[in-house]
């Protein structure tokens, strides 16, 4: 979603007092564990920045091409690959060091991204552009490391991906015509589209393959649907917060988290009940999360606010922010919790 609402929040990091310092240590610990680097994307400012989890700071910023909204790990697990959306460029990054490995030019548009479970896929939502292209997955080193296959119309403003276990279908929103896209990956074809509620933007599938999730940034609910049978079915609207947006699996194989962007929080619901069982604080506009291997703290990329948001999920508590770039988006490091 390109537009963003505006939104203030106190500049000061939150002051540890009491049992708030207790939390901090807590979670310092937890952090000085995990050694790789925090990536953020900074979206209006078309860099990265490079977060060091032992002493919070921002340690530098890599300049990137115009936009990068997300980013995803290559199959090779040693490439980590940013999209530049205006920028119509995918940035290779070591995952470990963020050292800037490579540009690839002549990707149009990729605004959201995924590889296939089975990495012969990589598909990428054209935001502005209205289609979705799949692409061959050539290696990290390869001269051409994507080959365009297919181009498929999505009108209009696709927005986020997802692909089934078994890479055969690729489900795509489309965010100002309120549709959900099925693309069948064998022919390169369209399955089916169907009309969604208010604003479609991230997708989360079930391990099954059953349940999609569809959070609805222009509304406050999360819409179920069982997409196991030949046609989708609205199995039920889950409510959350105002501006249901990105999805990020717990870990555990039942629960997701939802963060609601105009609502400022972020919901846990449970996938096998379809409903919210817990709720977070995450002012500042929560978009993108992460979630560190110590299974309790959870990142979150605060839009609004210029910051990365740390959240202690036991305590229900923001615990600390870091000042990043503008619009930041894609959060994401190596030493993350399962995603499944």
């Amino acid at each position: 979603m390109r537009h963003l609402l505006n939104g203030l929040i106190p500049r000061h990091p939150l002051r540890a007092t009491g049992a708030a310092a207790c939390l901090l240590l807590a979670l310092q610990g937890a952090a000085l564990a995990t050694s790789r680097p925090i990536f953020v994307l900074n979206s209006q400012d078309a860099d990265v920045s490079i977060i060091d989890p032992a002493t919070y700071t921002q340690t530098r910023r890599i300049p990137t091409g115009k936009e990068p909204h997300h980013l995803y790990l290559a199959p090779d697990e040693k490439t980590l690959i940013v999209a530049n959306a205006t920028g119509n460029t995918l940035t290779f990054i070591d995952p470990a060091s963020g050292a800037v490995l490579r540009t690839v030019p002549n990707i149009l548009d990729p605004y959201h991204l995924r590889f296939s479970p089975d990495m012969k896929w990589f598909v990428t939502a054209a935001n502005r552009l209205n289609h979705v292209d799949l692409y061959r997955w050539q290696g990290a080193e390869a001269a051409e490391p994507f080959k365009l296959v297919k181009r498929i119309e999505a009108p209009r403003t696709p927005s986020h991906l997802n692909i089934d276990s078994k890479s055969t279908v690729v489900y795509a929103s489309l965010q100002d015509s309120d549709e959900l896209l099925a693309i069948d990956l064998a022919t390169q074809t369209p399955r089916w589209k169907i009309k969604t509620g208010k604003l479609p933007a991230d997708l989360y599938l079930t391990a099954d393959d059953k349940t999609l999730l569809v959070g609805l940034t222009g509304d406050r609910f999360v819409e179920a649907y069982d997409v196991s049978g030949r046609q989708p079915r609205l199995i039920k609207r889950i409510p959350t917060g105002e501006g249901a947006h990105a999805f990020r699996a717990r870990g555990d194989q039942r629960h997701v988290f939802v963060s609601n962007r105009v609502a400022n929080t972020i919901s846990l619901i449970d996938t096998q009940t379809l409903s919210v069982v817990a709720e977070y604080p995450a002012p500042g506009g929560p978009d993108c999360m992460e979630m560190l291997t110590d299974n309790r703290t959870l990142l979150v990329s605060s839009r609004w606010a210029r910051r990365l948001t740390f959240i202690d999920i036991e305590k229900k508590q923001v615990v600390r922010q870091i000042d990043v770039g503008r619009s930041p988006h894609g959060v994401w490091t190596l030493d993350h919790a399962p995603r499944e």
